[in-house]
C-alpha cells in the first residue's frame, strides 16, 4: 500500500531522517521514537507537507512526492498542534473543512460526531472543549473524506489517562479498515492496538517488527529484586535501571541486563516500553 524507500530530509547540516525504508500495509503502525527522532518530519513527508531530500514514497505504486494530489485526496491527518477556530460549534467546524474537501453529505458529518462521542456537543463552540474532546473533533475532520491512510501525530499529548484509553480504543477500531500510523514516543499509547512498530532513533530507522517480536527479544533480560536504599544507590551507578519504586523502607527495582545482575536479581516479564528500552541499551553495549 504505502511503500518509503530510502527516504531522506536534511535542514542545513541537519540530517532528520536518514535512509528510512518501509513497506507499509493496512492496520495501527505505532512510530516509536524520543523527541527529536524524526518522527514528526517523516509524518509530514507522507503527509504531503514537505518534500523528502531523497528518496520515494508511493501509495499503490504511484509516486506522491511527484503528485502530492494522490494521497491529499486517500489522506486523513491530525497534527501534533491541532486548533479549532474560536467562534464555531463542532458542527460548524465540521461544516467548515467539509467544505475545503468537497464533503457535500450533512450526514456524514452526524455520523462522525456519532462515532467519536460528540454528538451531544455538536452545538457548543469548540473553544471550550477539553483536550480530549478537541483531539476527537480532529479524528472527525480527519476522517471526513473516509481517508485510506490515517495520520495522527504525539495524539495523546496532554490528555487525562480515560481521555488517552478512550483515543487509543478509537484509533484501534480504525485501524481494521485502513492504514493509520500513530506517532508517539509514549508506549502506552500503541502497544495494544498496534499490528507493528516502526522504532526511529537519531533520524534512523532502528527496529520494524510487531509487538510479541519486541517483547520475545526482551526475554531474559529484565529483572527485578527488592533492594536496600544504600545498595540501589550503587546499583545505579552501573546498571540499567527500567523502575524503582520504594516498598517498605526499601526500593523495588527493574534492571535491564543481558544476564542475572547479581545473585538477588529475579527474572521478570517485560513491558513492551521495558522491552524497547532494553533493547536500546543493548544496542548501546554493542556500538561501545
Amino acid at each position: 500500500m504505502l511503500q518509503i524507500q530510502d527516504v531522506v530530509k536534511t535542514f542545513g547540516k541537519l540530517k532528520a531522517v536518514d535512509g528510512v525504508s518501509l513497506d507499509l500495509q493496512p492496520g495501527v503502525v505505532g512510530l516509536i521514537g524520543h523527541n527529536g527522532a524524526g518522527k514528526s518530519t517523516l509524518m509530514q513527508m507522507l503527509a504531503t507537507l514537505c518534500k523528502p531530500s531523497s528518496g520515494r514514497i508511493l501509495l499503490d505504486g504511484q509516486d506522491i512526492v511527484a503528485r502530492p494530489e494522490l494521497m491529499r485526496r486517500r489522506l486523513g491527518y491530525l497534527p501534533q498542534d491541532f486548533g479549532v477556530y474560536p467562534h464555531l460549534t463542532a458542527l460548524e467546524f465540521l461544516q467548515y473543512f467539509a467544505a475545503l474537501k468537497g464533503v457535500r453529505d450533512p450526514r456524514r458529518l452526524q455520523a462522525l460526531l456519532q462515532l467519536v462521542n460528540l454528538h451531544e456537543q455538536a452545538h457548543r463552540p469548540a473553544a471550550g472543549f477539553s483536550g480530549g474532546m478537541r483531539q476527537r473533533l480532529g479524528i472527525a475532520q480527519a476522517l471526513l473524506n473516509d481517508p485510506d491512510v490515517l495520520i495522527v501525530d504525539e495524539p495523546t499529548a496532554g490528555l487525562d489517562p480515560e481521555e488517552r484509553l478512550r483515543f487509543r480504543h478509537l484509533l484501534g477500531d480504525l485501524g481494521r479498515q485502513r492504514l493509520v500510523i500513530v506517532s508517539t514516543h509514549i508506549v502506552s499509547d500503541v502497544e495494544n492496538m498496534a499490528s507493528h512498530l516502526a522504532v526511529m532513533r537519531n533520524g534512523r530507522l532502528v527496529a520494524f517488527e510487531t509487538p510479541d517480536a519486541v517483547l520475545a527479544r526482551a526475554a531474559g533480560q529484565v529483572w527485578t529484586a527488592l533492594l536496600e536504599p544504600a545498595d540501589y544507590e550503587a546499583l545505579r551507578a552501573h546498571l540499567h535501571v527500567l523502575q524503582a519504586q520504594p516498598q517498605g523502607g526499601r526500593m523495588q527495582v527493574r534492571i535491564a541486563h543481558p544476564t542475572r545482575p547479581f545473585a538477588e536479581a529475579q527474572p521478570a516479564q517485560a513491558s513492551l516500553e521495558e522491552a524497547l528500552m532494553a533493547q536500546r541499551y543493548a544496542d548501546a553495549r554493542v556500538a561501545a
